[in-house]
């Protein structure tokens, strides 16, 4: 169902791990800003996601876009294209998707 404690997310972490206090510090920040939820049961919290993975991606994307690129979307694809070396074929789709919208 898609809920957790804060105890599940630090006993499946890889070694090695950050302090059990970090990552209860982390997830209240994610609560906080809306991208987490929870219940309260007696001294616990169970949290479960508040957002999609999609929406989660595209609010990350809009801080990086906002960020970076001053809001640019063509500064973005002009880092791209400089950086990655962004192939024929990948600026034709962006340009076929541009035309979609």
């Amino acid at each position: 169902d898609g809920e957790f404690i804060i105890r599940d997310v630090h006993d499946n972490m890889p070694e090695p791990k950050q302090a059990y206090n970090t990552v209860s510090t982390m997830v209240r920040i994610l609560d906080s800003k809306g991208f987490l939820t929870h219940k309260t049961y007696g001294h616990t919290n169970v949290y479960m996601a508040a957002v999609t993975k999609d929406e989660y991606t595209g609010r990350f994307m809009q801080g990086v876009l906002n960020s970076f690129c001053g809001g640019s979307v063509i500064r973005l694809v002009t880092f791209f294209s400089d950086n990655k070396n962004l192939s024929v074929k990948e600026a034709d789709e962006i340009i076929n998707m541009l035309n979609k919208k």
